[in-house]
């Protein structure tokens, strides 16, 4: 009997077949049939969308990525000025 190699699936697929299994018109083994997935594998990425939807639709993680990434970007100006600096009194040359 032959094995079937692992496969790799993209998150686009998995979302695909998680909208799927959300929306309800086809069982399961249906999606997993046409799919070819284990239905405990549909049932699995459906659990994980319907886990992570609440997060898709907050703002204040954005906001706070975007205030870290401006503080990050700050920071690293500030580095490079003082680098500079050192390297110019050692007497050091890029």
């Amino acid at each position: 009997m032959a094995r079937r190699s692992r496969r790799k699936h993209s998150g686009a697929f998995k979302a695909k077949v998680a909208v799927e299994a959300i929306q309800g018109v086809k069982t399961v083994p249906d999606i997993a049939r046409k799919h070819e997935v284990h239905p405990s594998q549909v049932n699995a990425w459906k659990k994980q969308a319907m886990e992570g939807l609440p997060t898709v639709f907050e703002t204040e993680a954005h906001d706070d990525n975007e205030k870290l990434v401006a503080e990050l970007y700050e920071q690293i100006g500030r580095l490079q000025v003082e680098l500079r600096w050192l390297k110019k009194k050692s007497g050091v040359v890029d």
